[in-house]
C-alpha cells in the first residue's frame, strides 16, 4: 500500500507557489519576455545606454557589459576625471607623493572612496574586495599589473597622464557611458579658458610666460606639452621661442641657465626636496636680471594644483588663480 509522505508534499506545494507567483509577477510586467539586470532594471536599458560596448584603450580593448556602479581608478589624475564624470568611485588613489588622502575639492565625492595606494604599487587585494565592474589606470603607471588587474575586473588602461589628460577625459566617458558629459565638461573648460587668456592678453599686452619647478634634481621649466602648458595654451598665452618645443615634457635648466626661464610673466612652484634649490635660485644675481621679475610679475603657485592635479577641476583651479593674479573676470 502507498504511503504519503506530508513532508515531501509541503515541499512540492512550495514549489508550485513559487511557479505561480512568478508566472503573476511575469503577467504584472508585461509579456514577460524582457531580461532583467543583477539590480533589477531592464537589460534594454543598458542596451540603450550603448552597452555592452568594447572600448579600445593602450592596452587593447576591453568589453565593459554594463554601465560602471563600482570604479577603481589608480592614477589621482584618473581620480578626479571618475568624479568629474559622476563616476561611482568606490576606490583611489588618494595619495601622491608627499601628499596625503583625497584633494580637499574633491569633496563629498570621495567621502567614501577606499585609498587602494600607494600608487607605486596599489594593493590588491584591496581592490579585489571592493568588487569593482570598472578598474582605470595608466600604462606609464602600472603596465606590469594589467594582466593581474583584469583578472579582478574589466581594466581600461590610458598610456600617459600629464600631455594626454584631456584625451583621457574623452577616453573615461566612453568606458563610464558618460561621452556627452564629458565633452561638455571639456568644451566648457575650454571656452572658460580662452576668455581668461583673452582678458589677459588685452590687460598685459599679449604677454609671454614661463612656469618653472623647482624639484629635487634639476629645476624644471614646463613646455607647452604639459599639464599646466596645455593650459596656457588654452588660454591663447604666448611662450618666450625657447619654450615653443610641443614634443619635449619640460627643459632643465642649471642655475647657469636661469635666462631660459626669462619671460614677462613667470610662475613657479616647488616640490617636496625643491625648497632649498628655490632658494639658490631666487637669490642668484641671474634672476634678478629676468624680466618678469623687474616688472614684478613674479607668481609663486600650489604645485599640488598646477603640476599634480591633472585633470578638470584642476585646471579650472588654474584659471581661478591666473584670474585673481592678473584681476581679471574669472569667466564662471
Amino acid at each position: 500500500m502507498f504511503t504519503r509522505n506530508p513532508a515531501r508534499r509541503g515541499r512540492i506545494g512550495a514549489l508550485l507557489l513559487t511557479a505561480a507567483l512568478a508566472a503573476g509577477l511575469s503577467a504584472c510586467g508585461g509579456s514577460g519576455t524582457e531580461p532583467k539586470s543583477s539590480d533589477g532594471t531592464a537589460a534594454t536599458a543598458e542596451k540603450a545606454a550603448g552597452f555592452p560596448r568594447t572600448v579600445r584603450h593602450d592596452k587593447g580593448s576591453t568589453e565593459i557589459k554594463a554601465k560602471p556602479q563600482r570604479v577603481v581608478a589608480l592614477d589621482n589624475s584618473l581620480v578626479e576625471a571618475v568624479v568629474a564624470l559622476d563616476g561611482k568611485l568606490v576606490g583611489g588613489i588618494g595619495s601622491y607623493r608627499d601628499q596625503t588622502g583625497f584633494p580637499p575639492y574633491l569633496g563629498d565625492a570621495v567621502k567614501d572612496t577606499k585609498d587602494v595606494g600607494p600608487l607605486d604599487s596599489p594593493n590588491l587585494e584591496a581592490i579585489a574586495a571592493l568588487k569593482p565592474d570598472l578598474i582605470v589606470s595608466a600604462t606609464v603607471r602600472h603596465e606590469d599589473l594589467y594582466e593581474q588587474l583584469e583578472q579582478i575586473a574589466p581594466t581600461v588602461f590610458v598610456k600617459t597622464t600629464g600631455p594626454l589628460w584631456k584625451d583621457n577625459v574623452t577616453l573615461l566617458g566612453t568606458a563610464l557611458g558618460e561621452e556627452e558629459k564629458a565633452k561638455a565638461k571639456l568644451t566648457a573648460y575650454e571656452t572658460r579658458a580662452k576668455k581668461v587668456g583673452a582678458a589677459i592678453n588685452a590687460k598685459k599686452k599679449n604677454p609671454t610666460v614661463s612656469i618653472v619647478r623647482f624639484v629635487d634634481g634639476p629645476t624644471r621649466i614646463y613646455l607647452p606639452k604639459s599639464f599646466s602648458g596645455i593650459i596656457l595654451q588654452d588660454m591663447g598665452l604666448a611662450r618666450p621661442e625657447n619654450q615653443r618645443d610641443t614634443e619635449k615634457f619640460n627643459l632643465e635648466i642649471s642655475e647657469e641657465q636661469i635666462a631660459q626661464a626669462d619671460a614677462d610673466v613667470v610662475f613657479y612652484s616647488s616640490f617636496s626636496g625643491g625648497e632649498e634649490r628655490k632658494a639658490k635660485f631666487l637669490a642668484n644675481p641671474l634672476w634678478s636680471r629676468l624680466a618678469a621679475v623687474k616688472n614684478g610679475d613674479v607668481h609663486e603657485v600650489k604645485d599640488e594644483i598646477w603640476m599634480t592635479s591633472v585633470s578638470l577641476q584642476g585646471a579650472d583651479v588654474v584659471l581661478d588663480d591666473m584670474a585673481k593674479i592678473f584681476q581679471v573676470d574669472p569667466a564662471e
